[in-house]
């Protein structure tokens, strides 16, 4: 009797098709409720910011440390997580994250002291990322090609829209009960996301989990880091991500402080903004390609942090500082969206420390800009720091498209080999 067995890319091509057939629906919702996680963790509390410099009797800039931490803490952890999630899968890293992050929670509500706090957005960050970091690679274990940057464009697009959209359901949480209520809810959004990845099923393959330790670690790593056309996809997403860093934490000073707008229209406006953004990432995904999208938005925001810095500098009213914020995010949406589909398209191979080291660097960036903007005059600091993204993410867009990387057999790689 002859025993026909299948090759090893049938056998794997049958399994990813049994994995996207497992519940389309919910690995959809699933991934772009971890998507947005990151976000959450670290703007819901934004409108409360000012209430919890009274509460623990402290500065500005200690309560603006816990957003810094928070933010540290989900560009470390995702140095953690992506690596592991190679080698033991997505699942059981997942499930960790989502555990360490009820226990950071609930120390948030029960400290006593801003340095207990800021200590327990530290770790509250570092588990946060668990699911930042998973989403990408998740979907990149799913999917390829054309349905994997479409899916990675969604994905952005919700975390883009949750960068901003975040703060209104913590002005909501804020009304209901003061601060801690942002934490509470946050805990229950924690527990939902463990359920969900307790039922969720592995979706990286046996075959293609990293079973040689330190070898295949830091083997992945220089495969990674030698990408050059990575690389600067990883700059254009990590300038993007600073643009909306330096309004998350300069908006609530600059509109409640000094335009004297209320925490629940600070809510609004930044509802309306989470409206320009989410128009935005879903126009990434019609254009012909994703770096043509990322064309269009890094020629925007450089003309438009241009025109927004003059205006700050010269002391603008609400309405057109608003007005070109608006249309700034609007930019920096669709950024964020293709920079984050065309980087993880570069690198299926290596998605968990590929996806770390993206949220990383975006992250990382967000920790060193959040404190910065909040130097000096803030108006006058925001401006400066929104033009420099800006053009940051012009240039590395420029530079990507100038000719000297180029695209060969499926491989991104130098004209010099």
């Amino acid at each position: 009797m002859i025993i026909l067995r299948p090759e090893k890319n049938q056998t794997e091509e049958t399994e990813m098709k049994l994995r996207r057939t497992d519940s389309r629906i919910f690995v959809l919702i699933f991934l772009g409720a971890l998507s947005a996680f990151g976000p959450f963790v670290m703007d819901m509390y934004l409108p409360t910011l000012p209430e919890m410099t009274e509460y623990f009797g402290t500065s500005p800039s200690m309560v603006q440390l816990g957003l810094t931490t928070s933010m540290i803490g989900l560009a470390i952890g995702q140095l953690i997580f992506g690596p592991l999630s190679d080698r033991y899968g997505r699942r059981r890293p997942l499930i960790a994250a989502m555990s360490l992050f009820l226990a950071a929670t609930a120390g948030c509500i029960f400290a006593s002291t801003i340095s207990q706090f800021v200590a327990m957005r530290l770790v509250q960050g570092i588990a946060g990322s668990g699911g930042v970091v998973l989403s990408r690679s998740i979907a990149s274990d799913k999917y390829s090609a054309r349905e994997l940057a479409t899916v990675l464009g969604l994905i952005g697009a919700i975390n883009g829209i949750a960068t901003v959209a975040a703060p209104i359901a913590g002005g909501v949480a804020a009304l209901l009960g003061g601060w801690k209520g942002i934490f509470w809810c946050l805990m229950i959004i924690g527990a939902t996301l463990l359920a969900g990845s307790i039922r969720m099923r592995e979706s990286l393959s046996g075959s293609k989990m990293k079973k040689n330790g330190r070898e295949a670690f830091f083997g992945g790593f220089r495969e990674v880091l030698g990408n050059r056309m990575f690389i600067l996809r990883v700059l254009q997403y990590g300038f993007t991500l600073a643009v909306i860093f330096v309004n998350v934490s300069s908006a609530p000073f600059i509109m409640q402080e000094h335009f004297g707008i209320s925490q629940m229209s600070f809510s609004l406006v930044f509802g309306v903004n989470a409206v320009a953004m989410a128009v935005t990432t879903a126009l990434a995904t019609r254009f012909r390609t994703m770096e043509k999208a990322l064309q269009v938005s890094a020629d925007g925001m450089l003309a438009v942090g241009i025109v927004l810095c003059a205006a700050l500098m010269l002391g603008c009213g609400f309405w057109i500082y608003e007005t070109l914020l608006f249309l700034l995010l609007s930019m920096a949406g669709m950024a964020f969206t293709a920079s984050n589909a065309l980087a993880m398209q570069s690198e299926k191979d290596n998605a968990g420390i590929a996806s770390a080291l993206l949220g990383t660097a975006g992250y990382a960036l967000g920790g060193i800009v959040s404190p910065l903007a909040s130097i000096g005059d803030m108006r006058i600091t925001a401006g400066v720091l929104f033009l420099i993204f800006s053009a940051l993410t012009f240039l590395c867009t420029r530079l990507a498209d100038s000719g000297r990387l180029v695209r060969k057999e499926g491989y991104l790689l130098s004209k010099n080999g």
